[in-house]
């Protein structure tokens, strides 16, 4: 009898899921996502590991309309340096994770997820209303920071490391538009494109995780009374959240190029050689795109002349470069099958309401 009930105990424990346990793998490429231990299934449920700090931007990069719970971890007794511009200086060991999701919609297809104000009390996504996509890993090793994409099966209950990416049909559905579109989770070397910052050393960097993008709802008091941040100052600088219309036009338009685009369009970024620079210190002038001639566009000009066309939205190469989903053309190149219709408008909006004209 003693027999019978230590073997159920055992059938019991191994039916059972592993309890969440955060790590710091410091070299190779994991083939699951449950390895890391940040995130899992629990009880219908996609549920946080303790520590894993979820955190959200005040204006979001773009994907599809895709829906992120964003999470950052470190090993105990690791705390990253202040920075009033840059990504903070994470320590060896910061594991970031960021889950891309939909919810469900009546008929099959999906909703936009773009605009969910996620609880940050513990309680996860219901799975039983949400698809799960993909949740992709950005870990900070002595080498530099490496990324990974790991794409979710079917039935939600396990994610898997895909290094040459996946091409995920999908059809979103908003109020009297229903659109077919095929979700690309990028490959390993396609995170990059976005990610490696510094077109001289190529080393990849977090692109949302700076003061400016988190300075909202407490986040950088939380960060730092956890013991992920030291140093924080007084007076922090915030991007402007792109739908807040108590916000001037002009600081959201700039909130919105500076995340969507500004990790490639800066004095050191990989388009460094347009000379059009989208980060939030540019002045307002030629390197912002006012009355500047291309460079480097290539087909993308549309055969228009200038990157910013005061007063002209329908003349300016950025909204046409923003409106197309042709591969040649639209900008941003990666992360995107679909046309981001509100951020455009407000970019047109922003245009239109330029004085001046160009010669």
């Amino acid at each position: 009898m003693r027999l019978a009930v230590v073997l159920f105990a055992l059938a019991l424990a191994a039916c059972s899921p592993r309890p969440l346990s955060p790590t710091f793998i410091a070299e190779g490429m994991p083939e699951a996502l449950a390895d890391w231990g940040m995130v899992a299934v629990r009880d219908g449920r996609l549920v946080l590991a303790e520590g894993a700090e979820a955190y959200d931007l005040n204006t979001p990069l773009f994907t599809d309309y895709a829906g992120k719970l964003r999470t950052v971890w470190m090993p105990k007794g690791k705390t990253a340096d202040w920075s009033a511009d840059a990504a903070f200086d994470f320590p060896v060991g910061t594991v970031v994770t960021k889950t891309f999701f939909y919810p469900r919609a009546a008929d099959g297809s999906v909703a936009p997820g773009d605009r969910l104000k996620l609880s940050r009390t513990g309680e996860g996504l219901d799975l039983s209303k949400i698809r799960l996509v993909e949740t992709r890993i950005l870990v900070r090793r002595k080498d530099g920071w490496a990324a990974f994409p790991y794409v979710w099966n079917d039935k939600q209950t396990q994610a898997t490391l895909k290094r040459t990416g996946q091409s995920i049909p999908l059809t979103l559905t908003r109020p009297g538009r229903s659109d077919r579109f095929v979700y690309q989770v990028p490959n390993v070397n396609q995170c990059a494109g976005c990610h490696a910052t510094d077109h001289g050393t190529k080393e990849l960097h977090p692109i949302g995780l700076k003061a400016r993008h988190l300075n909202r709802d407490g986040q950088l008091e939380r960060l730092a009374l956890v013991g992920y941040l030291r140093g924080l100052p007084a007076e922090r600088p915030r991007a402007a959240i792109w739908t807040d219309e108590s916000a001037s036009l002009d600081a959201r338009a700039r909130a919105w190029l500076d995340i969507n685009c500004a990790h490639c369009h800066s004095p050191t970024g990989p388009a460094d050689t347009s000379g059009l620079y989208l980060e939030p210190g540019t002045p307002t002038g030629p390197q912002l795109g006012l009355c500047k001639p291309p460079i480097a566009a290539g087909q993308g000009t549309g055969g228009f002349r200038y990157g910013i066309h005061p007063g002209k939205p329908e003349e300016s190469i950025l909204i046409y470069r923003t409106a197309s989903t042709d591969p040649g053309a639209m900008m941003p190149e990666l992360g995107r099958a679909l046309v981001h219709d509100e951020g455009l408008a407000l970019l047109r909006r922003w245009i239109a309401a330029m004085p001046g004209g160009c010669g």
